[in-house]
C-alpha cells in the first residue's frame, strides 16, 4: 500500500513538473508601421494628361 501511494504522489509530482512544457514558448515578432511620404512629384498627374491630351488631338484630326 506505501509503494502504490508513493507512486501515486510521484506520478502527480511528475505531471505539474511537465505542466510547462519543455518547448520554447512562442513570441510573436512586433507589428513595425512604416508611415510612408506623399509624393511631391507632379508627374503622376501630368502623364495621364498629356497622354489624353495627344489622344484628344489624335481624334481632333480625324
Amino acid at each position: 500500500m506505501k509503494k502504490l501511494a508513493l507512486a501515486t504522489a510521484l506520478s502527480l509530482a511528475a505531471t505539474t513538473g511537465f505542466a510547462g512544457s519543455l518547448a520554447e514558448p512562442v513570441i510573436e515578432a512586433p507589428v513595425i508601421v512604416q508611415e510612408t511620404n506623399a509624393s511631391s512629384s507632379a508627374a503622376a498627374v501630368w502623364v495621364p494628361l498629356l497622354i489624353l491630351a495627344i489622344v484628344a488631338a489624335v481624334i481632333a484630326a480625324d
